[in-house]
């Protein structure tokens, strides 16, 4: 047995290695943690506490009866292997006591159910998420825990039988039970069973250790660093590039090309992927029918690292002199295929709302949008490939800050309001420097018709509520948050960089805006820059006036109404409560949720410089939210983005529903209850 383990050991460690080499191939980036405590609370609630995870009901328990299952009966594999040499062997400081082996009977049985749901959920379900995954590979793996369960339970039998059982046999009526139906064997034959079961389990133990590190198990030794090293940035912030030529380093690079130029931490998320598609599952397009799995983006890219890796490790070891290994080595990185389009399809790369739904759902905080914006960086930045749409939106945001293209004057013509409303009088920051609020009024507010009356309806409340505020009018640009999405970084830090010294320069009290873009580059972002403003998004600070009694709404309003969350609020930036409050104080407006709400929130197509760009394939997000709320009966969808409403209301003239179905901003619904119909 101890040649066994020494040998089992060795592969294990060999392999290791090779991986952390493999890791070691990708970029240098920030891992060691800089707040334990966070840390660790995601470490008791995301690992052990199995929290993505049960959110799926069904396979969430499943999955978490089998880890739970793992961390209790690694006790036994702890016994197995010490009785080897110490025939009375007990666990320090536990010892043999009985409850630890009633869990340990416990959990045989759970690890048991687990792996049948898991063998029903795949043969009986088929769930459309596993599309791509390697499942015979799993059935595999299930099988082998299967016999590591029926093996241990055989052993304990056979033990209690022989009267070596380390514990109380009142605290273990599972093994008592099998160990009854081995009551007629002589005890030769008995000694004979627990030699060969104990051989058994212990071979089967040593050869599954040894595999995970070659499949896609590999997540139960990965997944607790991946969390780990999870970034600290907010949700919503995208990793910043250093574009000071003067600083750059060797490892700077302008986005990612090949494989190494990936992270260290975006290179484990390969190795950590489980491929249970749960990203894949929620994935707006994916769901609309278009190239884009995040869970095969990740695939790819491991498979890639394997492949292309192991000839970049040989090349390392290769030669006896040093000018010989690196020759090999510019050899071999010469040699690596282009990440798009060879390993990631380029469609599937620009498909990305950023929605953050993938991100979400993955148990193991693998970060899909991090590699999908470090991909189109590359195209953007190094090699000009990108939709030909997108060129036009990228030339007005460098020449006159906003992605439509429009005239800096117009940036006042919202308070003009419509025909039947009153102009408004807003005063710029420096005119107006205490302030209580500087509304941010964003691009889209600024520039499209429908916002506009959004940004109109905001102001007007504000004045009700009595709130003095400002704006920058012709000194605001465009905060950038579509240029960093497409992959245009080089645009979004000139932009951020001028908007961070403008507003250090006015100083304002806080920063208000209906754009959850706006709101999340600002909040999430500009800090990067040396930015560091109160932001609130006003769905948030609406419902701060309702609650202060600020704003009273007073009309009912008649109407079936539903939300829907942006995902910059939502999934980012975990608003979801501010603009509920509010419709919740509304009288008369019968509130229902869509299917997909909150941090579920389905994507209306926009996000991730989507706005920009043409939706050639598969069904239009937007079509398909609308579809969602057609279906739930409701008169209107309230938003609270100026994206969605544009994407929504496009939506709603496609279906031809506009008899059926209104979508109208949050501001807009509750000056209708304080001011009146008008």
């Amino acid at each position: 047995m101890t040649l066994v383990i020494a040998l089992s050991a060795a592969l294990f460690a060999r392999r290791t290695r090779t991986l952390v080499e493999l890791l070691r191939l990708g970029r240098d980036a920030p891992l060691k943690p800089r707040r334990w405590g966070p840390k660790l609370t995601q470490q008791l609630v995301v690992v052990l506490g199995q929290r993505k995870l049960l959110q799926w009901s069904l396979p969430g328990v499943m999955h978490a009866l089998i880890f739970w299952g793992f961390l209790v009966l690694l006790t036994t594999i702890v016994e197995a292997f010490g009785a080897v040499y110490q025939e009375d062997f007990a666990l320090p400081i536990i010892g043999r006591w009985g409850p630890l082996g009633l869990l340990q009977d416990i959990f045989i049985v759970a690890v048991a159910g687990g792996i049948g749901l898991a063998f029903a959920i795949r043969k009986l379900q088929r769930p459309e998420r596993f599309s791509g995954s390697h499942l015979e590979e799993a059935d595999y793996i299930l099988g082998a825990i299967g016999a590591i369960m029926l093996t241990l339970l055989l052993t304990r039998a056979a033990q209690i039988s022989l009267d070596r059982f380390p514990y109380d046999t009142s605290w273990t009526p599972l093994s008592m039970v099998v160990a009854a139906l081995m009551g007629g064997l002589s005890r030769g034959a008995l000694e004979a069973l627990e030699i060969v079961f104990t051989w058994w389990h212990s071979l089967l133990v040593l050869g599954f250790l040894v595999y995970l590190t070659y499949s896609k198990h590999l997540h139960i030794v990965t997944a607790g660093l991946n969390v780990l090293f999870t970034s600290e940035r907010p949700k919503g912030a995208l990793a910043p590039m250093n574009l000071d030529f003067e600083t750059m380093s060797e490892d700077d690079r302008f986005g990612a090309n090949k494989i190494t130029d990936l992270t260290l931490k975006q290179l484990l998320d390969g190795m950590t992927c489980t491929e249970c598609g749960r990203c894949q599952s929620q994935c707006p397009a994916w769901n609309t029918g278009k190239p884009l799995s995040p869970k095969l983006v990740i695939m790819d890219l491991r498979d890639e690292l394997f492949r292309s890796g192991d000839s970049l490790l040989a090349a390392k070891a290769g030669g006896n002199g040093s000018r010989k290994v690196e020759n090999g080595l510019e050899a071999a990185l010469a040699e690596l295929p282009p990440l798009n389009p060879e390993v990631v399809a380029d469609e599937a790369i620009w498909d990305c709302t950023t929605c953050g739904a993938c991100v979400q759902a993955c148990p193991v905080n693998i970060e899909h949008i991090d590699v999908i914006v470090d991909m189109r960086r590359n195209l953007v930045m190094s090699e000009s490939r990108f939709p030909r749409e997108m060129q036009s939106a990228l030339q007005n945001l460098e020449t006159t800050g906003n992605p439509w293209g429009r005239p800096s004057q117009e940036r006042l013509e919202w308070m003009k309001g419509s025909a039947r409303q009153a102009k408004l009088e807003v005063p710029h920051i420096s005119d107006a420097p205490d302030a209580e609020v500087l509304l941010w009024v964003g691009c889209a507010g600024a520039f499209d018709e429908r916002n506009r009356g959004v940004v109109y309806a905001f102001a007007r409340l504000m004045e009700i509520a009595g709130i003095s505020f400002a704006v920058l009018g012709k000194d605001e640009s465009c905060t950038g948050d579509p240029a960093r999405r497409m992959g245009a970084e080089h645009i979004f830090q000139m932009l951020a960089e001028q908007n961070v010294e403008l507003l250090k320069g006015q100083a304002p009290r806080r920063i208000v805006t209906t754009c959850p873009h706006c709101f999340n580059t600002i909040f999430n972002e500009y800090p990067q820059f040396g930015g560091h403003f109160e932001v609130t998004h006003h769905t948030e600070y609406l419902a701060e006036l309702v609650a202060a009694g600020r704003l009273q709404p007073r009309e009912p309003v008649a109407d079936s109404i539903t939300y829907h969350d942006p995902c910059y609020n939502a999934r980012h930036n975990d608003l979801v409560q501010g603009a509920r409050t509010v419709l919740d104080a509304i009288p008369g407006a019968i509130y229902s949720e869509l299917h997909r709400h909150g941090h579920g929130t389905f994507c209306c197509g926009a996000g991730g410089g989507r706005m920009w760009m043409e939706e050639r394939r598969g069904k239009r997000m937007n079509l398909e939210r609308v579809d969602e709320a057609l279906a739930s009966d409701s008169d209107t969808v309230v938003v609270g983005c100026p994206y969605c409403n544009i994407m929504l209301a496009d939506g709603v003239v496609d279906r031809r529903a506009n008899l059926d179905l209104s979508v109208t901003d949050l501001a807009q619904i509750l000056l209708r209850s304080v001011e009146g119909e008008k």
